[in-house]
């Protein structure tokens, strides 16, 4: 069976799935083998939970006509999305960046979704599958499509362009992330700039943030639409940017209050407020997209906790967005101010160094009292007043039960696997 004939049953299921658990009536299930697990395995189980058709590369399993053999069903999976990206038509906005492509994406979703029918990468769905799933979800009603692409190593950003294939480009900055596949700090920016290629070669367009000058230089000979700070030259010009905590955007013609927090997320509301006037939505509902957007899932939340006043960021963290989290909070016009900071993962032979590097940015100053959690920053314990070190969360849990927070301004914020949200539970 060819691509067009899998994806013509595609066409007559209501969605695809790759979890059993989360089956729908009338899907397709397609089986694709884990490290620990063959989704093969699962076939019989999709059907009678009520998927129209399954996919698989096991003949073993093999069920009946409603049943798909294909070599590889993680290959078919990619090139059925490339397939149906194409016999769809639909103008395509992609984006990826060392640090807010979550948040980017969300809001240039909510502001699209003012004026046209969007279809957005659900959460962080933005992987070698989560692309694929993402542009299967997209429907003949979907007006403009919004991919998030996420990438650990290089090439992986030009696979993932080659099967969405976008009209339109994005990268929200060029940090320290994922060192340890990218290489270092040039291979995360070789890697991210594959979108760049891919714009450059098939004569798309790129969005580009002229504050940034790495994107500037990667972008030059790029047909693009520009943003920039007090810039004559951009396309849209911004008069004012401030946050304390919150942050508040002067545009020329009108203003948003958001319920973002921290300069760090100023330039994803102008991405989203830039796409915008591109695609011509107007102001005024712009401004309503953006003040009506309240972060979740432990990105840059500001929480009330009895007395406490809580900045959880705890989704994720890299050098780049820790140290600008950093800076952002020392600057809060606040008293007793308490950061919680926790290991950053995926750094490799650089880990050390990286948080050496936090210990020491706020080792002189007075404004925070600082408890780093974790092995990483453990290793690099100094003998302080104000600087304070767990080796483990549980070691930190049970410190925390000893004291009692109270009217404090606090920053929480780590890498995923540290799961600094559990902090939430010992703070009064």
């Amino acid at each position: 069976m060819n691509i067009q004939e899998i994806h013509n049953l595609f066409l007559k299921c209501k969605s695809i799935s790759i979890d059993t658990r989360k089956i729908e009536k009338d899907s397709m299930f397609c089986a694709i083998k884990g490290e620990n697990f063959d989704a093969n395995t699962f076939a019989q189980e999709a059907l009678d939970r009520g998927a129209l058709y399954v996919i698989i590369d096991n003949p073993a399993y093999f069920i009946d006509q409603r049943t798909i053999l294909v070599q590889n069903s993680l290959e078919t999976l990619q090139e059925l999305a490339k397939f149906h990206r194409l016999f769809l038509k639909l103008p395509i906005i992609a984006l990826t960046g060392s640090n807010g492509k979550t948040t980017t994406k969300e809001l240039i979703n909510v502001v699209l979704a003012k004026k046209y029918k969007t279809k957005a990468t659900v959460g962080n769905l933005n992987n070698h599958i989560g692309v694929p799933l993402t542009l299967l979800s997209f429907t003949s009603e979907t007006e403009i499509g919004i991919v998030e692409m996420g990438a650990n190593h290089k090439k992986e950003i030009e696979f993932l362009c080659e099967i969405a294939q976008p009209d339109y480009g994005y990268i929200t900055n060029f940090g320290k992330a994922h060192l340890e596949g990218f290489g270092g700090v040039e291979g995360v920016i070789v890697g991210k700039s594959e979108m760049y290629q891919y714009l450059r070669n098939s004569k798309k367009m790129a969005f580009v943030n002229l504050e940034d000058p790495i994107q500037v230089e990667k972008s030059h000979d790029i047909k693009s639409f520009t943003f920039g700070i007090n810039n004559e030259h951009a396309d849209v010009n911004i008069k004012k940017v401030a946050a304390n905590p919150f942050v508040v955007i002067d545009y020329n013609d009108f203003a948003v209050k958001s319920h973002l927090i921290g300069l760090y997320n100023s330039n994803n509301i102008n991405t989203a407020v830039t796409i915008g006037h591109f695609f011509e939505v107007d102001n005024a509902s712009i401004q309503s997209a953006i003040e009506g957007y309240i972060p979740e899932n432990n990105r840059s939340q500001m929480l009330k906790k009895d007395s406490n006043e809580i900045i959880l960021d705890a989704y994720n963290a890299n050098p780049s967005s820790m140290a600008v989290a950093i800076a952002n909070f020392l600057q809060l016009d606040s008293h007793n101010k308490i950061m919680i900071l926790g290991d950053m993962f995926e750094l490799g032979e650089e880990s050390h160094q990286e948080h050496k590097a936090i210990v020491d940015s706020v080792s002189n100053q007075e404004k925070s009292v600082c408890y780093f959690i974790g092995k990483a920053f453990f290793e690099n314990k100094i003998s302080s007043d104000i600087l304070h070190f767990f080796e483990t969360f549980e070691s930190f849990a049970t410190y925390l039960k000893t004291i009692n927070f109270s009217k404090n301004t606090i920053l929480i914020k780590g890498s995923r696997g540290m799961a600094l949200e559990r902090t939430l539970e010992y703070v009064a």
